[in-house]
């Protein structure tokens, strides 16, 4: 009767924030929806943990939790901000975190007419979205009117695809539907999306090898060969980012906050060793909504988004937020990445369908990627695809279990 609850619940609260918050976030316009789906499944949580005999919490994410009260003691005090500022920064970094976790405890189990349903809404909102990206092309704006921006537009066509394929049967004409579906995202005209497509098209194509993958040549080479192509179709944006082969001072205004968030972070990561300058410090929203010291440190306040009266462009990116917790910081977020991905590869290698490691090897990808130059792993983006990656791996766990028991 719990798992049922549970399975019930989770399917309508996992609608509920595809739709309104993803789908229509932008749209809307209410800046708070992903908060309130993150609160719904922190209660689902603890009403699954409360239901489990002996109080069961994954040790992982013990682990993350017990890192978050010591970064968060840490940034007391060290005073990196107010203690509101603070707050506000962990549960922000938190969130996404708690979307994966939360769901892999939880192991939702939905019928085949409930992904159904879920297959075939992805559908419909590919198909509008598809509409939308060719009207994009006669006039750019048609993205802001309607998904609210083109990294939103990106973001709906990659959880769509993604999430077709996790209710699809993972057959070869699911596979090419699925690629189809994610190649309307080239529409959105973004360079990230170019070398994730890449990427994506790859992992279809070779999935079935990924077990039996050796560390030769022949491997390293077509390893270089997709980076280099992603590096290719993505250099008019490396250069006009981050300045790639100019110095500061030539870096275009509109760009200029973002190379400059960077070139601090490295500065900051020598200054605060080894556990960065704290929550709400840098290059996080609460670092702008509660203006942080350490911008007027460094120098960098009058730059155009990072001052104290216009902070838009301070969390415009994500990976020099990492600043914020140090070397030590930057080791534990990837540590999670290969956490995910080892528990993807294992399931997998126990005669799993394609899509079980695909998937989850594909959003890592997806974040890595995105978190270049967009706050994508903290944001209702990122949120929605962690629950996702939670829910695959759940499943792939879940199936595990009963091929061992079955055995």
């Amino acid at each position: 009767m719990v798992q049922e609850f549970i399975n019930k619940q989770f399917y309508n609260l996992f609608v509920f924030t595809y739709i309104f918050g993803l789908v229509l976030y932008g749209t809307i316009g209410f800046d708070g929806i992903d908060e309130i789906c993150a609160m719904l499944l922190l209660v689902l949580l603890i009403y699954g943990i409360f239901k489990t005999e002996g109080w069961y919490v994954n040790k992982a994410f013990l682990c993350v939790i017990g890192i978050f009260i010591f970064y968060a003691c840490y940034s007391l005090y060290i005073h990196s901000n107010s203690k509101a500022a603070i707050v506000s920064d962990f549960i922000i970094q938190f969130k996404p975190y708690l979307a994966f976790f939360a769901v892999y405890f939880l192991v939702p189990q939905w019928s085949a007419s409930q992904k159904k349903i879920l297959k075939d809404t992805s559908l419909v909102i590919w198909l509008a979205m598809l509409c939308i990206g060719i009207a994009a092309q006669a006039n750019f704006l048609v993205f802001k009117y309607t998904v609210g921006h083109v990294a939103y537009f990106a973001a709906i066509v990659t959880s769509s695809s993604l999430l077709y394929l996790y209710c699809s049967d993972g057959s070869k004409k699911d596979k090419v539907i699925f690629l189809l579906m994610l190649a309307t995202g080239l529409l959105s005209g973004r360079a990230k999306f170019y070398g994730f497509f890449i990427v994506g098209a790859a992992a279809v194509i070779f999935s079935r090898y990924i077990c039996n993958l050796r560390l030769n040549f022949k491997t390293l080479l077509v390893a270089a060969i997709g980076i280099a192509a992603m590096i290719a179709v993505s250099w008019q944006k490396l250069v006009l980012y981050f300045g790639v082969g100019q110095s500061i001072e030539s870096v275009p205004d509109d760009f200029l906050a973002r190379a400059m968030l960077y070139t601090t972070a490295f500065e900051i990561f020598q200054d605060y060793i080894p556990f960065g300058s704290g929550f709400a410090s840098f290059a996080s929203f609460s670092s702008g909504t509660h203006y942080s010291e350490i911008y007027e440190k460094y120098g960098i306040e009058s730059v155009k988004g990072i001052s104290r009266d216009n902070y838009s462009y301070i969390a415009d990116t994500y990976y020099p937020c990492l600043a914020q917790f140090g070397i030590v910081g930057v080791v534990l977020y990837l540590l999670f990445f290969l956490f995910v991905f080892g528990k993807a590869l294992k399931f997998y290698k126990r005669n799993l369908s394609d899509k079980h490691f695909v998937i989850p090897f594909l959003i890592i990808c997806y974040f890595l990627i995105e978190n270049i130059a967009d706050a994508t792993f903290t944001s209702h983006r990122g949120f929605f695809i962690m629950m996702l990656l939670g829910l695959v791996l759940s499943e792939s766990k879940l199936l595990v279990l009963k091929k061992s028991n079955h055995d």
